[in-house]
């Protein structure tokens, strides 16, 4: 099996890289075409900010490749974030594979004002759909790192609640998006990744 990690200037490629060999699975990182598009999985990583990140995948374009993948392609926390339509993130364009749109937290209330922005550790996942969650159970908790979130909408396989309960998990057709990082979500995030691989 071939898989591929696409390269571009948003990275949290080294972690992921460790994850995929702590279960037994190379990968290659490249921004070559053809090898993407050979490859028999694609994981699209990402940690940073949306529109510098477009601007990158639109020089190089990566933006229209990605989009018309048929194998199957798990964008992780900013990369699944550019696979929705829009981010509030500097007024984003992004490549629209899923229709939900990227805002930002914004906590409202005295309850609410201890919840800081970004999210940063711990939280639970539930409302767990699809083969991607095999072997992995309601309230499993799972590492976030993120000020923006996928709102809830029909490509919806998972759920947090921070703020408001949002998308922890997209999926539609051959794209799956995680917005936490499974390559720091210990034996919870390692199952995810082989349940990807087994897709």
């Amino acid at each position: 099996m071939k898989l591929v990690i696409i390269k571009y200037n948003a990275g949290n490629i080294q972690s992921v890289l460790y994850a995929l060999e702590r279960i037994g699975v190379e990968a290659i990182v490249t921004d070559d075409h053809a090898a993407i598009m050979s490859a028999d999985k694609v994981i699209f990583p990402g940690v940073g900010e949306a529109s510098t990140a477009m601007q990158y995948l639109q020089a190089r374009q990566l933006d229209k490749l990605i989009a018309n993948l048929t194998q199957p392609v798990l964008g992780i926390c900013l990369g699944m974030q550019l696979m929705c339509a829009y981010s509030e993130e500097n007024n984003t364009q992004c490549l629209g594979i899923f229709e939900e749109h990227v805002k930002k937290f914004q906590p409202n209330s005295m309850v609410q004002a201890n919840l800081k922005v970004p999210q940063i550790g711990w939280n639970t996942i539930t409302h767990l759909q699809t083969p991607i969650f095999n072997q992995v159970k309601e309230n499993s908790y799972c590492y976030f790192v993120h000020g923006y979130y996928a709102a809830l909408g029909e490509h919806t396989i998972a759920q947090t609640d921070y703020v408001q309960p949002y998308s922890s998990a997209l999926h539609k057709n051959n794209f799956y998006g995680l917005q936490f990082h499974p390559e720091k979500s210990a034996g919870i995030g390692e199952q995810i990744l082989k349940n990807f691989i087994q897709l």
